[in-house]
């Protein structure tokens, strides 16, 4: 027995085993007496390292032995293993040659925060979001070349209620592929597990639970059993790979397991923000996004009793745990299926309801026929509270909302709006909710601005002008800068530098027509800034318009360029991908100078 860390250590540990583990090769040169010692120090690296970069901690804390157990048994990375999500992979990462580069994880150019195929040769499949492990692990099996190679997929019961995953399921019974599913029974995802699969994965005793379903369907069952019992584990796993055909290994742990306050609070613990911090960075302690809408859902709620909060399994970095509180009756988080929260949404408007659906960005993309074909097609009357739109920084490509904006605006009968202040998310969310019909409001991670007030209220479609350029400064090229958002603090820093026009858009569906057509008349040039790809978004919808009215305007797009972005903070990859107000202002004014020698 190992005695319960009740502290997150402040310098390197003592690890003299964990230390001679450089990778598989090492950690398959241990005896398994070996191991429980390793489980140890291996949970003791990995609180010290998250303490220092922050990061997921409570599920890779919940898998140590798993994680052990399958790179001691496996011959990866010639076998296959997958890890659904990925915010349990820490531990693997550290075993597969990675250990001593785990301080520069999810730092830019450092380790990325999930698995990454060009990270590693044992990060077999690229994940971030849930429910995608089996179908990929099949894939693989179908498409393999080496016969006596094994697949194993990671998968929690919080993902398992991703419908994809039961699809994989569905489609692995028929074709009888010869791979090992192991889930990770933690009843947990990132909040607390919810639905009727919670109680599902529970029943053992006869009542139609999984042994007798899994066994129906075509699989070999096993489970459940412990899965911080080492020995129990390699022995469930050693005798399940020599059998033909596809198997479910159902296992139980603990999320935060070994570390005492995880224990205790598995939701909190979840992530860790940094202990000692490296480049640590002092903020305002503005309010955030999540947490502007927080308020406003609850102060709604209270004069409204049509609304209704929907959330896939997204109800604390939403920030309606306060609305959880206070209208539980009212809160339905649906778990990890984005496509039935939107079409549960479009069932309740049908019946006079208002549904709220608060999603991220980049998790609203696995829902879109429900949006196309469910809500927009309909008409439907419900708000999209859309968070994380734009760079989200240290979480990376996976978790970037840089699409929304493009398959929002080709919808019909949708709004689109962008607040760039806390104070005008409040308003614009006022007014998608008064709005008869599908409306959408997108928001970044993070602290909103606050310095601005709200000038002038919210009115479909319309924009407003913060700042004229001088027309007598005899440049040659007076510049309008057109903001969709919130890096409108940072457009306001460039306009005074270049002395342009500038304008608070608001929407980016429908556009201010009527005000782009008096730009047009003493302005000669646009510039567009969005936290969104340049591709499609709001900039292409200037574009549009422009050559509608065969304008001679000249436009320049500033938003994402056309890469996956990179992980790192959030200021950090605004800079790369040219949106900080120092390459802005060199951009435009380069794009300026190069007007003037036309």
């Amino acid at each position: 027995m190992f005695p319960l860390i009740l502290q997150i250590p402040r310098q390197v540990p003592t690890t003299a085993l964990f230390d001679q583990v450089d990778g598989v090769v090492d950690l398959r040169e241990l005896t398994p007496a070996q191991l429980p010692q390793l489980a140890y120090e291996l949970r003791l690296a990995l609180l010290y390292s998250v303490g220092q970069t922050g990061g997921h901690l409570g599920a890779g804390l919940g898998v140590v032995e798993l994680t052990i157990a399958l790179h001691y048994l496996l011959d990866t990375p010639n076998d296959r293993l997958i890890w659904d999500v990925g915010h349990q992979a820490y531990p693997h990462k550290m075993l597969t040659g990675r250990k001593q580069a785990m301080l520069s994880m999810r730092q830019a150019g450092g380790l990325a925060p999930f698995p990454k195929r060009d990270e590693s040769l044992f990060d077999a499949f690229g994940v971030g979001h849930a429910s995608t492990s089996i179908s990929a692990l099949l894939g693989m099996v179908l498409a393999s070349k080496n016969p006596l190679a094994c697949h194993v997929a990671v998968i929690g019961d919080g993902a398992l209620t991703g419908g994809m995953a039961f699809e994989a399921l569905n489609h692995m019974a028929h074709c009888q592929a010869n791979a090992l599913i192991i889930v990770n029974d933690n009843d947990m995802a990132i909040d607390e597990n919810v639905g009727g699969l919670a109680t599902f994965l529970d029943d053992h005793h006869g009542h139609g639970g999984p042994s007798q379903w899994l066994t129906a369907l075509g699989f070999t069952y096993r489970g459940p059993i412990d899965g911080h019992d080492l020995p129990q584990l390699m022995l469930a796993i050693t005798n399940l790979l020599s059998l033909p055909g596809p198997k479910l290994l159902h296992i139980h742990t603990l999320k935060g397991k070994g570390y005492g306050p995880a224990e205790l609070d598995p939701v909190g613990y979840h992530a860790l923000a940094k202990i000692d911090p490296i480049a640590a960075v002092t903020t305002k302690n503005s309010p955030t996004y999540a947490q502007v809408f927080g308020r406003w859902v609850c102060d709604k709620a209270r004069k409204d009793d049509r609304l209704m909060a929907i959330t896939p399994a997204m109800a604390g970095g939403s920030g309606l745990e306060p609305f959880a509180k206070e209208f539980a009756a009212r809160l339905f988080d649906v778990a990890i299926a984005e496509q039935h929260a939107i079409t549960l949404a479009a069932g309740m408007a049908c019946e006079g309801a208002k549904p709220v659906v608060a999603i991220y960005s980049t998790f609203l993309q696995r829902g879109y026929d429900q949006l196309v074909h469910d809500v927009a097609l309909q008409n439907l009357d419900i708000l999209f509270a859309i968070d994380r739109a734009g760079v989200v920084g240290e979480d990376g490509a996976t978790h970037t909302g840089a699409y929304d904006l493009a398959f929002l605006r080709c919808l019909p009968n949708l709004l689109v709006m962008a607040p760039s202040s806390a104070a005008e998310t409040s308003a614009m969310l006022d007014f998608g909710y008064a709005h008869n019909g599908p409306a959408a409001v997108r928001y970044p991670r993070g602290e909103a601005y606050e310095d601005a007030p709200l000038i002038a209220p919210i009115e479909l479609g319309q924009g407003h002008v913060l700042r004229w350029a001088d027309q007598t400064n005899g440049k040659g090229i007076t510049i309008a800068i057109l903001n969709f958002g919130a890096l409108l603090d940072k457009a306001a820093v460039v306009a005074e530098a270049l002395d342009a026009t500038l304008v608070d858009m608001r929407f980016v569906k429908p556009l201010d027509e009527a005000l782009l057509q008096q730009l047009l008349v003493q302005h000669n040039g646009f510039v567009t800034i969005e936290d969104h790809s340049c591709i499609g978004g709001a900039g292409s919808a200037v574009s549009e318009w422009l050559v509608q009215q065969a304008a001679q305007v000249r436009l320049l797009c500033l938003g994402h360029e056309d890469i996956a972005l990179p992980h790192g903070s959030r200021e950090q990859v605004l800079h790369i991908t040219g949106l900080s107000e120092v390459v802005m202002a060199e951009k435009i004014a380069s794009w300026q100078a190069k007007l003037l020698t036309e």
